[in-house]
């Protein structure tokens, strides 16, 4: 036993099997056995954070772009309470995430000891599945399962505790061989009864959700919606699925659409769900799809399926798989067909109009957003912040793949910052953009030391308009000229940002505005600290049309 590797190295050996290559952390001593294991590890880079909830807003980005499990190690108690915010977010937006956190030692479970939390009890209503060890010999097969249940189904987190003595011990069971499920099919005759469910429908619509992020499967979706000439829509905050300049994208399903969009998607006679699990937002508070309307429904979790809306065809498969069996069916396009695409392109072309005013208070950020537009390239990374400067990404710019949109689905501020770090370390070679607003920036802000200390080339957008402004909005809307609780006084985060290291640019006034688009397009980190109007966002407030482009400034 003399020469056995310990748990925490069986930990990391059944990880690495599985891709893992990366893991982000902040330090504790109720894990120090995995991070001496993690010290000459090979494969696995281990990201040092400066807060859980950044590290893991780190590893819930980093499973967006991968693919894979997005893993995150912290201390037991504050720290587990501190990563809580991402475990939420990975849930909502249907992600993989690992929590693997110290625990006090396996004779202390239970007895309220130091900084001692039951997870299960924690975390159980939002992670799949919480494990936890209590002898070294049953690590690999906890890790295995925790891999399995991240990733299987619809995916989302699991959390894993682990005694520190625990890891520590020494470990007689080998690392868990890596196993991947064969995909459910949909039988032949499925495929066809689907299939003829479209050749007779004069007006549906698609709407593509979180089952289409895994690699092929926004291939799968333009192949499918060309062949079949079905309008496509995407649920809350996934415009990167498909192209957003495409005749046959019909929007978004997200916050305030339109009355003359929502009133047309009510007249689909066939919607199309592929990979989502139809929450709230995405079906406008419960009420898309409508009585009467027909509904097929793809989930890779049954538990999903007839929940909410009943169906008249329920799939439990992945969307990839329905998207490979419909490719086997001939198409058929019934007349009438494409009045009903171009009425719905007309409706997104409309709502994507962006009618940019001066205000005397700053710039709008809504130009901003439109000189992101211009300037990424075709394989830029953005990140976006929870808060209503984030708005005109959503809706006014035209994303692309390769083009990604790395926003929270479940809202969470504090999102921004982390998430273009991690983008910018799986992919350094492509432009990464963080547009933030001041609450999130001051909230998980100082993990831009993180993608300094690495030398990232992340380009920060940072609006100070000193104010929750997204609550402000509702506070105008229920109680007018009631302002509680969402001012704030913030430093000067011009300093600020530059003390990380990387070149400041303070913009100021529209007239700024090109040496920002400059700054875009030239390579290396950037700082923009930009002067928001908070009147351009309040209701009622009085402005001046200025031009909807910036032309000194296109890239």
């Amino acid at each position: 036993m003399g020469n056995a590797k310990t748990a925490a190295e069986i930990l990391l050996d059944t990880l690495a099997a599985r891709g893992i290559d990366r893991a982000f952390c902040v330090p504790g001593e109720s894990y120090i056995a995995l991070l001496d294991a993690l010290h000459a590890h090979p494969k696995v880079d281990l990201v040092t954070c400066r807060h859980e909830g950044g590290a893991g807003f780190m590893a819930v980005a980093d499973a967006k772009l991968t693919g894979r499990p997005g893993v995150v190690l912290v201390s037991r108690g504050p720290g587990a309470c501190n990563a809580a915010i991402a475990l939420h977010t990975a849930e909502q937006d249907a992600v993989p995430l690992i929590l693997l956190i110290g625990q006090v030692e396996q004779r202390d479970l239970r007895r309220r000891a130091f900084q001692e939390i039951d997870y299960g009890a924690m975390f159980g209503g939002i992670a799949k599945w919480v494990g936890e060890a209590t002898h070294p010999d049953q690590v690999p097969e906890l890790v295995a399962r925790a891999l399995n249940m991240a990733t299987q189904g619809v995916p989302g987190p699991v959390v894993l505790s682990l005694p520190e003595d625990v890891l520590a011990a020494p470990c007689s069971a080998p690392a868990m061989a890596p196993t991947t499920p064969v995909p459910t099919g949909l039988p032949a005759e499925e495929a066809e009864r689907l299939a003829e469910l479209l050749r007779r429908a004069k007006r549906p619509i698609l709407l593509a959700g979180h089952g289409l992020e895994a690699a092929g499967g926004r291939e799968a979706l333009l192949a499918f919606a060309e062949a079949w000439q079905v309008p496509v829509t995407v649920s809350f905050r996934r415009q990167d699925l498909f192209p957003n300049s495409h005749p046959l994208y019909a929007g978004d399903l997200g916050l305030q659409n339109p009355d003359a969009q929502r009133a047309a998607f009510a007249e689909a006679d066939l919607i199309l769900a592929l990979g989502t699990r139809l929450t709230d937002i995405t079906t406008q508070g419960y009420s898309w799809p409508a009585v009467g309307q027909r509904l097929v429904h793809v989930c890779a979790d049954a538990r999903f399926l007839g929940w909410q809306f009943p169906a008249e065809f329920a799939i439990a498969a992945e969307a990839r798989v329905v998207l490979g069996a419909l490719a086997l069916q001939s198409p058929a396009v019934p007349a009438g067909r494409e009045v009903w695409n171009r009425r719905l392109r007309d409706l997104q072309e409309s709502d994507s109009q962006v009618l940019v005013r001066s205000f005397a208070d700053g710039i709008s950020f809504a130009r901003v957003a439109q000189l992101v537009g211009e300037c990424a390239p075709a394989d830029a990374i953005v990140t976006v912040d929870a808060g209503t400067f984030a708005a005109p990404f959503y809706r006014k710019l035209a994303w692309t793949p390769p083009q990604r949109l790395l926003a929270p689905i479940s809202g969470a501020m504090g999102f921004g910052v982390p998430a273009a770090v991690a983008a910018a370390l799986r992919h350094p070679e492509r432009t990464v953009i963080c547009a933030v607003g001041d609450g999130g920036a001051l909230m998980t802000g100082n993990e831009f030391a993180v993608g300094m200390a690495r030398g990232l080339p992340i380009k920060l957008l940072l609006s100070d308009n000193g104010s929750y402004a997204s609550i402000r909005i509702h506070q105008e809307q229920r109680h007018p000229g009631r302002v509680s609780g969402t001012d704030l006084t913030n430093p000067d985060l011009g300093v600020w940002c530059s003390s990380f290291g990387a070149p400041l640019l303070r913009i100021d006034e529209e007239s700024d505005l090109p040496a920002l688009a400059r700054a875009l397009r030239a390579p290396g980190p950037l700082v923009a600290v930009i002067r928001t109007s908070l009147q351009a966002v309040l209701p009622g407030a009085p402005a001046t049309v200025a031009r909807t482009t910036v032309e000194e400034a296109q890239c």
